[in-house]
């Protein structure tokens, strides 16, 4: 049994640019029987001063992202709208979806992320979470509607958990755009967004920040024994299971950029995001 323990937020712009990387881990460990736990850690919290200028701050962190998109190679978008106000209702959305299956899961909180870095309309109330997951497939809204006030206390533990980071990121010392060294926050040190820790019968380790895709594949082999199998799809496997498809993606997931023939292509800064006519919905063109 693996365990994998991510560190996470919706609004993350470097957690949206990790997706190829993480998405190819899940194939990857799947024959591992892998646990893989979010922790939702809050990017944006409610306690954060409201910005003087909202549409200074807007554009200022609008350039921030596409500095961090040139690192990574992730979509962004063409002008955002406004800063996230807060990340605790994208967070108890995506919380809540687990309880209707992993893939569910996994395309809410994809979704959640395309409302910042595609549309450039975050979601940060509970109305535009709501109304931004409404087509994913296999979704019970209503059922989500019900569930996500509960998932406030999880959260919360959530939150805490992401302050208590292990030594080994309380340290580090590694040179790089984003060395997942902890950062101090609001008197808090917290876990850089994202990390994944690892463990297995063989030990732990910590893979934080931005890092290659040989540096989580090692981590894994060396804490159970097992080397992660070599995943390739189709483009039409890959947007069927996955719903949405950046350029990064399509690349690390089936070696070509080409994209299925039957996707929806929706424009953005540094490429487009590709989707599953299924997924579709009007709100991606705001």
């Amino acid at each position: 049994m693996l365990e994998v323990v991510e560190y996470t937020d919706p609004a993350c712009p470097w957690a949206w640019g990790s997706e190829p990387k993480f998405r190819r881990l899940r194939l990857a460990t799947a024959p591992l029987g892998v646990r893989w736990r979010r922790v939702f850690g809050i990017l944006f919290d409610t306690g954060d001063d409201p910005p003087p200028d909202p549409d200074a701050e807007a554009a200022w962190y609008a350039d921030f992202v596409a500095g961090i998109s040139a690192h990574t190679g992730a979509p962004h978008a063409a002008k955002l709208a406004w800063l996230t106000r807060t990340s605790w209702p994208a967070s108890m959305a995506a919380k809540a979806a687990e309880a209707q299956g992993e893939q569910v899961a996994d395309r809410v909180l994809r979704r959640l992320r395309e409302t910042t870095f595609v549309a450039g309309r975050p979601a940060d109330s509970v109305h535009s979470v709501l109304t931004a997951v409404r087509t994913v497939p296999g979704l019970d809204v209503d059922r989500l509607a019900r569930d996500l006030p509960e998932r406030e206390e999880a959260v919360r533990r959530d939150w805490a958990e992401t302050r208590e980071p292990c030594a080994e990121v309380r340290r580090l010392d590694r040179p790089g755009p984003h060395s997942g060294r902890a950062k101090e926050v609001s008197g808090h040190l917290r876990y850089a967004l994202p990390t994944l820790i690892f463990r297995g019968d063989r030990g732990r380790r910590v893979v934080p920040g931005w890092r290659p895709l040989t540096e989580y594949l090692t981590a894994i082999e060396e804490v159970t024994g097992e080397t992660p199998r070599e995943v390739r799809l189709t483009a039409e496997e890959a947007l069927h299971r996955f719903g949405s498809l950046t350029g990064p993606e399509l690349e690390l997931l089936t070696g070509d950029r080409k994209p299925p023939s039957q996707a929806v292509s929706v424009p953005a800064n540094n490429g487009p995001l590709w989707i599953d006519p299924d997924s579709w919905d009007v709100s991606y063109d705001d």
